[in-house]
């Protein structure tokens, strides 16, 4: 059996842009995606704390040290820009492993996502 846990969390990161005419996505500075141990392409789950809302998509990388996140396409109309939102990333492990597993969460500080 194969339980399905969190791997990446980023907690309270604020929204610095929503582009509406791009294919999906989220964008994500590469500073926070590797503390947070999120790579480029994996599926994430999006909470807007501001409004309720979630979604799922997948991760872009943004340019380093930008405080980028930016929610792209059809989510662009769920999520604004200064909403305070958490990413969250999942894997599978067994029992056994998710005891022992601790997930990388970080606290990204302000409005410019800073770690």
């Amino acid at each position: 059996m194969f339980l399905s846990i969190l791997k990446s969390k980023i907690h309270c990161a604020r929204v610095t842009e929503a582009n509406l005419h791009y294919m999906g996505s989220i964008t994500i500075d590469e500073e926070l995606m590797e503390a947070s141990g999120l790579l480029a392409g994996e599926h994430v789950h999006v909470v807007n704390n501001n409004n309720g809302e979630r979604i799922e998509t997948y991760v872009i990388r943004g340019p380093r040290h930008s405080g980028c996140i930016c929610l792209n396409g059809a989510a662009a109309r769920k999520f604004q820009v200064g909403d305070e939102i958490i990413i969250m990333a999942y894997a599978s492990m067994t029992p056994e492993e998710a005891r022992a597993f601790k997930p990388a969460v970080i606290f990204p500080d302000g409005p410019d996502n800073r770690l």
